[in-house]
């Protein structure tokens, strides 16, 4: 039985350029990059390297790259770090209801420091209300935090768009980009777009677990959450992971090498496969319609029948899919993205995200297809009994 892992948006597959890397730097490149021999120097090259690669593909400049063990932290810092050293300027922070709990977590605790958060709602498709969203931008806005692409249902945010509103209606503020479902699926320019702060994790787009990166202007004034040593400019402390950050470089690198035709790929996946289910009795889909959506995420429910259910059956076939995100699965509350969306909760209960590679291929998709074919109607008829 072959496996086919359709789970790509909790967790990828380390590529073998930047695993072997990993390896070689653990075994052979092992200095410390702050000690001043020759070891040291060598390790630091790794760390210098990643940050050339990275600020290349976004167009800003290495020393605006800092390392991290991950999305998570990279969030976690940009919200606490940036309204914390911004507070004397107000206390307004603007969100969505559907953000990643990387977020939402963090501003539940700024709320509890007295920082105003406003989550601004979203429609059926995951669209954020941007005429809400532009009344609320005003002088005592100090942080707007927006994912680009939601890691449930693949929804997409138009990140230029509101980096022009904040322009105009609230110059002042910080500008924060949960990039972490969108760095190796879009071409992401900071700048251009007017983002101050952009969050990445190296295990969505085939770099190692444990590492992801903050891009922060040279402008952007934010306060360190670890202290000690004084690495990464004094902003984030302690010694850097040498041989995952040369790992995440190797595959950053690799996820804009034939850039285009991977997202095509991806896309005629999602499309095949979005096809086929609207198709189905009883499925819902979730999300974007056509191109609006991520070209690899897939969000749907399969009514009367229940996500882990559905999910352990398919895993049985070796089918990898995911009931709902990955950093949820664990809590009984419903999903916050389809609690947004409006999903009904027999919607909520059944739902179950599929998401893609450039390494899937349709045959997976439908062979999977014809799994659920199968497997959907026999699981309705056995929970009607």
């Amino acid at each position: 039985m072959r496996e086919i892992y359709f789970d790509n948006a909790s967790t990828t597959i380390v590529s073998p350029t930047a695993a072997e890397t990993v390896l070689r730097v653990m075994r052979e490149d092992y200095g410390n990059p702050s000690s001043m021999h020759a070891k040291g120097v060598q390790a630091e090259k790794y760390v210098k390297g990643a940050a050339e690669t990275i600020a290349k593909i976004l167009k800003v400049a290495p020393n605006e790259i800092y390392f991290t063990s991950g999305g998570t932290e990279a969030n976690n810092w940009a919200l606490i770090g940036g309204a914390r050293a911004n507070r004397r300027a107000g206390n307004k922070i603007i969100t969505s209801q559907m953000e990643h709990p990387a977020v939402s977590e963090p501003l539940k605790m700024l709320e509890k420091e007295g920082f105003e958060i406003v989550r601004i709602p979203v429609d059926e498709c995951g669209r954020i209300n941007l005429g809400m969203l532009e009344k609320e931008l005003d002088e005592n806005v100090i942080l707007i935090s927006m994912m680009y692409v939601n890691n449930e249902i693949g929804a997409v945010t138009p990140v230029e768009e509101i980096g022009k509103l904040k322009k105009r209606k609230a110059p002042g503020a910080l500008y924060h980009v949960d990039a972490i479902q969108a760095f190796g699926k879009y071409r992401i320019f900071p700048r251009e777009a007017g983002i101050d702060m952009l969050s990445v994790s190296g295990h969505k787009l085939h770099g190692p677990k444990g590492t992801g990166f903050l891009y922060k202007s040279d402008k952007t004034k934010v306060l360190p959450l670890i202290y000690g040593g004084g690495q990464m400019a004094s902003l984030r402390s302690g010694t850097e992971n040498v041989p995952g950050i040369a790992g995440l470089g190797i595959a950053a690198g690799e996820a804009y090498t034939d850039f285009d035709e991977k997202i095509a790929h991806m896309r005629a996946l999602r499309n095949r496969m979005v096809c086929s289910l609207s198709d189905m009795e009883n499925v819902v889909v979730h999300g974007m319609p056509g191109e609006e959506g991520a070209p690899h995420i897939v969000n749907a429910a399969f009514i009367g029948v229940g996500s882990e259910v559905l999910l352990h059956t398919l895993e049985e076939r070796g089918i990898y899919v995911s009931a709902g995100s990955a950093c949820s699965t664990h809590k009984r509350s419903g999903s916050p993205t389809l609690t947004a969306i409006g999903a009904a909760k027999e919607e909520m209960s059944s739902s179950v995200r599929f998401s893609f590679s450039e390494l899937n291929t349709e045959d997976e998709v439908d062979e999977t297809l014809k799994a659920l074919s199968e497997v959907v109607p026999m699981l309705r008829r056995y929970r009607r009994r």
